[in-house]
């Protein structure tokens, strides 16, 4: 063999040929064949390297001789022959269509077989002329759905969600920090502020004018680089692999601070800043903080001392102030007096929240995702697979909610028999149903220890039919908290109208906390609603809603939108400890 192979990297490929084949629209038996060999593959306790060295794959159940026979030539090659066929095979235009919510790789196949049609321009006007609503099993909705989300795509289309272009910067930063002359780099602009999208990605390096030349060769001519958009002494502007632009800009050590602080943004913040810096007779910009002369101006002579952003805020008789807050939404009351805003950190959780397992549409079993949280160090785990209404997402029958609840209490034995300091919280991501009921009877849903309520249809609704939708589910008794509360999908579908200003104190009044739905692609509840929830002191949690043991770790981006919103630790409840949180859950 020549390299060894991953799980997730070999179940990742097989999801892809099955992607594929309904693409070039293949027998669908086939492709679903690649499918369940990729749960399997997810699910499998031992090495697979093991299985692939011995050729034994067969001997696991939903992997039959041609799809071992690919992974025998995969892991020798690295390539798979059907696979290549299909790349060849399938026009590479359609790819972009399976970012449009609501089609899928057969719906995407019937269309372009039937219109001859592969790029997102012709599907646009054959949804326009009436083409698409007139094939067999789409009609006008379709239709109008799908024009609704290429809308809701182009508009954000120089946009990313945030951990792409975290993944972006994080190599920008790596290749900058240990080039000659770097004495401090930082990621700014809307990504330090934990936007959940980002435009452009903005760099600031504090490094000596004689090493300038040498950070910027070193900027432009790197593997992550495709085109370069200008290139200057001090600044320069690239383009990545990825469509995104990278800005670098360089300045001395003694302007970092005051550069920092501009260049992190945002336009309203700095505004104030500097208006907040006139009425005490300095002038702040990016250079520095300084005195006026006589001419209202700043006076380079005069500086005021400044070795971090801290002082800055000091010298205006602020406390520091978090990038997070930094959008001109309240942040200067919380840091009047010297006080600095107490935000949840992502040291502080002690648990997770919100995650699925291979019972309904998760990758990885209960006691897999129950030690990747030991590995992390959390105390405790609440499992909270998906409903029977949620057939599509393999939800759970009540039957099978009582054998999952068998084998939480075998796993929590075995922890507790060893002493180790971890348990298992029996939940439920329960659907939100049409009348604002929830998924089982009262005499199941008081066997939980946590239920989380979410809509998953019908998002289109009126805003008043769906704000009373949540607010009837809200009120549940066994409800502890509402799920991504407007079932947005950033950059690819526009969330429910409900009105959540009225939601959340009425949420509050109910003891009914709201998530903060961790995953890049969803960071809701929405930060800029921070403010109504600091009135009303709503409780939220930070939830990664994991599919998969990489999911957990999607906490960070909720933490980073919790700071945003003003949330501080004790109103988070997954950094309550297992003990607190059982007793809030009642």
């Amino acid at each position: 063999m020549s390299h060894s192979l991953q799980k997730d990297e070999v179940a990742a490929l097989l999801e892809e040929i099955a992607t594929l084949m309904r693409l070039a629209g293949e027998n669908d038996f086939r492709a679903m064949a690649f499918d369940r060999a990729a749960r399997t593959i997810e699910n499998l306790d031992g090495d697979i390297n093991q299985y692939i060295e011995k050729q034994t794959l067969t001997t696991l159940k939903g992997i039959g001789n041609s799809i071992a026979e690919d992974l025998y030539i995969y892991a020798e090659t690295g390539s798979i022959p059907v696979r290549e066929k299909l790349l060849e095979q399938v026009p590479s235009g359609l790819f972009s269509w399976l970012k449009i919510s609501g089609l899928g790789p057969k719906k995407i196949f019937k269309i372009h077989k039937a219109l001859n049609i592969t790029e997102i321009t012709e599907l646009k006007d054959r949804c326009k002329d009436g083409s698409v609503a007139s094939l067999p099993g789409l009609g006008q909705k379709s239709a109008e759905n799908i024009l609704k989300s290429i809308r809701w795509m182009e508009q954000f289309a120089e946009r990313c969600r945030v951990d792409e272009a975290e993944i972006i910067a994080d190599s920008f930063v790596g290749i900058l920090s240990d080039a000659e002359g770097v004495e401090q780099v930082s990621v700014a602009g809307s990504l330090r502020r934990a936007s959940e999208t980002i435009g452009d990605i903005d760099i600031l390096v504090a490094a000596q004018e004689v090493h300038s030349e040498n950070i910027m060769e070193r900027f432009v001519r790197n593997s992550e680089v495709v085109e370069v958009l200008g290139r200057g002494t001090t600044k320069s502007s690239v383009r990545t692999g990825e469509g995104r632009q990278v800005d670098l800009r360089i300045v001395d050590p003694e302007h970092y601070p005051a550069a920092l602080m501009y260049f992190t943004g945002s336009k309203e913040h700095n505004v104030a800043m500097r208006q907040r810096a006139r009425t005490r007779n300095l002038q702040l910009n990016e250079y520095g903080l300084f005195h006026q002369n006589a001419d209202n101006q700043a006076d380079f002579n005069r500086p005021l001392p400044v070795d971090s952003e801290t002082d800055i805020y000091r010298h205006l008789n602020l406390a520091y102030i978090p990038p997070e807050l930094r959008e001109g939404h309240g942040e200067f009351e919380l840091a009047e007096g010297g006080i600095s805003p107490d935000l949840v950190e992502l040291r502080d959780l002690q648990g997770i929240i919100h995650a699925h397992t291979t019972w309904s549409d998760g990758k990885r079993s209960i006691r897999e995702m129950a030690k990747a949280c030991t590995r992390r160090g959390y105390r405790y785990l609440a499992i909270t697979d998906h409903s029977r209404t949620a057939a599509y997402a393999g939800g759970l029958t009540v039957d099978r909610v009582y054998e999952q609840w068998k084998e939480i209490d075998v796993i929590n034995n075995e922890y507790a028999q060893r002493g180790t300091d971890f348990y298992i919280l029996k939940g439920i991501e329960s659907d939100i149903l049409s009348d604002g009921k929830l998924d089982y009877p009262d005499e199941v849903l008081k066997g939980f220890d946590l239920v989380i309520g979410s809509v998953h249809f019908g998002l289109e609704n009126p805003p008043d039919k769906m704000l009373d939708r949540l607010m009837r589910a809200a009120a549940h008794p066994h409800l502890h908290m509402l799920g991504h509360p407007t079932g947005r999908l950033l950059l690819q579908r526009e969330g429910s109208k409900a009105d959540l200003n009225r939601l959340i104190p009425f949420a509050a009044e109910h003891n009914t906390a709201i998530e903060i739905n961790a995953n890049p692609r969803r960071l809701d509840l929405d930060w800029r609603y921070g403010r109504k929830a600091r009135e009303v002191n709503l409780m939220s949690a930070v939830c990664p809603d994991a599919h998969s043991e990489e999911g957990l770790d999607d906490v960070r981006y909720g933490i980073g939108t919790a700071r945003k919103a003003g949330f501080p630790a004790q109103r988070i409840l997954n950094t309550f400890s297992l003990e607190e949180l059982m007793k809030r859950l009642g």
